[in-house]
């Protein structure tokens, strides 16, 4: 190759790379974000914070697709139907505007997780069971030998797992929560990922459902309080009645102390 054709293909690196650093990094979000089964439908779209004529999708260790759009448009919108299991996993996107070579960053990556109905749902058990006092610790167990590598712990109206476990050699996890409050009620349910399939689900197993109860205070409490109250007004009214007799005292001797310095100037 000769020396003009590799200083023009390094020039053009060049301005591609600094580019890079120049435009603002897009955005990329999954709809639905949780949820997603084996084949579902499901869309990535790439939010772009400039106009753009040309978006790129990458998964990681996987392929890559690219798409032209229109100018107006500020969103590129990639849809998968009927997914498989080689869908799961990592992804980015990146773009280029218009009638130029400058290319974005990469996006913040996203990740797909698809369920897998072919495993078996875990089990799960509450302790104490069911109904609880306030500032009680609660352990959640959840359980599969044959296949979970990392348990999850899901509660309903919650979008994303609270906790997650890697399991002991018999396939078992405990979830503690520790003092809990009436915030904790709700209903509580496991999942798990397989071994070997960082990005595989298995369904939501059974659900258990935790009650907690505001702690009532003990016989008689509302009664000492009462009475501490009381007690604390009568000490302070004494240390009132005290310091005002104080200092009438001081003030009534003071008086007289002026009024003899005041008669003895009068008989000189």
């Amino acid at each position: 190759m000769a020396p003009m054709e590799v200083a023009l293909i390094l020039g053009w690196w060049l301005v591609g790379a600094s580019s890079a650093v120049q435009l603002p990094r897009p955005s990329l979000s999954l709809h639905p974000s949780q949820g997603v089964s084996l084949g579902d439908t499901f869309t990535l779209r790439c939010h772009l914070p400039r106009l753009a004529a040309w978006v790129w999708l990458y998964q990681e260790g996987g392929w890559s697709y690219n798409k032209g759009k229109k100018k107006e448009q500020n969103t590129a919108e990639f849809f998968f139907v009927s997914t498989k299991r080689e869908h799961a996993g990592r992804y980015w996107c990146q773009y280029r505007v218009s009638e130029s070579v400058e290319v974005s960053m990469k996006s913040d990556p996203v990740e797909l997780v698809l369920t897998d109905r072919n495993f078996p749902p875990p089990h799960i058990s509450l302790h104490p069971e069911e109904r609880v006092g306030t500032g009680t610790n609660v352990t959640i167990c959840c359980w599969n030998k044959d296949y979970g590598a990392a348990f999850l712990l899901h509660k309903d109206g919650r979008s994303a797992p609270i906790q997650r476990l890697v399991p002991d050699d018999v396939g078992a996890v405990s979830f503690t929560l520790f003092g809990v409050t009436p915030a904790d009620s709700g209903t509580y349910r496991c999942s798990y990922h397989p071994k070997n399939y960082p990005f595989l689900s298995s369904p939501l197993g059974d659900s258990m459902t935790l009650e907690v109860t505001p702690t009532p205070a003990p016989p008689g409490a509302e009664e000492s309080r009462g009475n501490l109250v009381v007690a604390v007004v009568r000490g302070c009214a004494a240390v009132l009645i005290f310091a005002l007799g104080v200092f009438f005292v001081i003030d009534a001797r003071s008086l007289w102390i002026r009024r003899d310095e005041s008669l003895g100037g009068e008989g000189i």
